[in-house]
């Protein structure tokens, strides 16, 4: 047994392992060592692939061993030859001489006639009547040596029967003692938890080499995968636990590394309390721990800071509303303005006839030019009133330039504007004070 390297992923395993647990190749029986420069490659590849020296020939051919048999004893049918009809032993049966006054007996009771090889030992008469029939009992019905033999014949059977059941028994005993290993040794080499492996080594001892020799080289991965964890949780560093996750995709911490990058992340966007550093870890972790809190914090920035856009909104709104005053356009100049206003120019509950008739009173008969000009001065707090709705207090101040029939009534007038933007994007109130200068 050897600790070797795949050839096929270069993953440490036992040279007896059936296959690879990291890439699945078959291992056992299917690799060699190259005798010139020790390289481990297939069996199946014609020279090494390091040193090139070519791959030595297996041969299977054996020499049979000869084997021999015991004697067979002879059986009862070639005890007794016949002679022929002229009185002759027949060819390949030794005679036995007879006296003259037996030959009748003989005939009538043939005497069973052993080979030599092996020697059998005198049978002791049973009676005594001194003619050669020691073989025949007083009845006359011959030998009683196939009763034993039928009777010993019977034993052995029985005995073959038992030893075959016995045989069964051990059979399935160790067929399902062997799939309950092998189950285990499954389970334990896709288990990724120590304990598991260290249970399986503990409980199969006996178990085949080559599962033993891969359940220990995967349980001391597991241990230096652990010892590279240690290492990064000390250093509490988020490059640091980012390099674990690199070097050890599938490691059981993997899932612990992740939540406490995650953390780190958090910690660092909310030190900053900006919305950009919230949508960063939003970006960085769209599945992360915080994402409500990241989500709720941008609308809290949202609803205290202007944004460029908000701002471009509201310039863009009194812009259109004091044109519209300027070239009398009265469509233009209610578009700009809610249905019914808390508040415009003192009247609460004004309605957009309120604001056209408030341009018809600043025209005088004499006039001859209009021109409101915004002096870009904006002063915008903004106010939270919804689900992402704001509302928006607009302080801002503006002048208006008079031309008349009579030239020395022109003049310019400067006045300070306070206003409220509705969600809808629309003025809700407004009020104008003049400034004296």
């Amino acid at each position: 047994m050897a600790i070797i390297k795949c050839p096929e992923c270069g993953h440490q395993i036992s040279d007896k392992a059936p296959t690879c647990p990291n890439c699945g190749v078959e291992i056992a029986g299917k690799v060699i060592r190259c005798p010139n420069c020790g390289e481990v490659y297939f069996k199946d590849e014609e020279m090494c692939p390091n040193c090139h020296y070519p791959t030595p020939g297996t041969s299977s051919a054996t020499t049979p061993t000869e084997l021999h048999q015991a004697p067979v004893p002879p059986s009862k049918s070639d005890a007794v030859q016949s002679k022929d009809q002229e009185g002759q032993p027949h060819p390949q049966q030794t005679a036995i001489p007879q006296q003259p006054h037996q030959q009748q007996t003989v005939e009538q009771t043939p005497r069973p006639v052993r080979r030599a090889t092996p020697p059998v030992p005198p049978v002791p008469p049973r009676s005594g009547n001194g003619h050669g029939n020691e073989g025949v009992d007083k009845s006359g019905e011959g030998p009683q040596q196939p009763n034993k033999k039928r009777n010993h014949t019977a034993l052995i059977v029985a005995f073959i029967i038992a030893l075959c059941c016995v045989g069964i028994m051990f059979y399935y005993y160790h067929d399902a003692k062997d799939s309950k290993e092998e189950e285990a040794y499954e389970y334990a080499m896709q288990s990724t938890d120590p304990q598991v492996l260290q249970s399986y080594l503990d409980t199969y001892r006996d178990a085949p080499e080559a599962h033993i020799d891969s359940i220990q080289s995967h349980l001391q991965m597991l241990k230096e995968n652990d010892q590279d964890w240690n290492n990064a949780l000390m250093s509490g560093s988020r490059s640091a636990l980012q390099d674990y996750l690199n070097s050890h995709p599938n490691s059981p911490h993997a899932g612990e590394a992740r939540d406490r990058i995650d953390s780190l992340d958090w910690v660092e966007a909310k030190g900053l309390n900006t919305e950009q550093s919230y949508q960063k870890y939003l970006s960085m972790h769209p599945e992360g721990a915080h994402i409500d809190e990241a989500n709720d914090d941008i609308k809290k920035i949202r609803s205290k800071q202007l944004q460029p856009q908000e701002k471009t909104m509201i310039s863009g709104l009194f812009r259109r509303f004091f044109q519209s005053i300027n070239s009398r356009d009265e469509n233009r100049l209610t578009d700009q303005v809610e249905d019914v206003m808390s508040n415009f120019l003192g009247k609460t509950g004004a309605t957009k006839s309120d604001v056209i008739t408030f341009m018809d009173k600043i025209y005088k008969d004499d006039m001859t030019n209009m021109n409101w000009r915004l002096n870009n001065d904006y002063v915008i707090k903004k106010r939270s009133v919804g689900d992402e709705e704001y509302e928006y207090n607009v302080s801002f101040s503006a002048r208006q330039d008079v031309e008349y029939t009579d030239p020395t009534k022109n003049g310019s007038t400067k006045f300070k504007i306070n206003a409220t933007v509705s969600p809808d994007g629309k003025i809700s109130s407004m009020s104008m004070i003049k400034i004296i200068e």
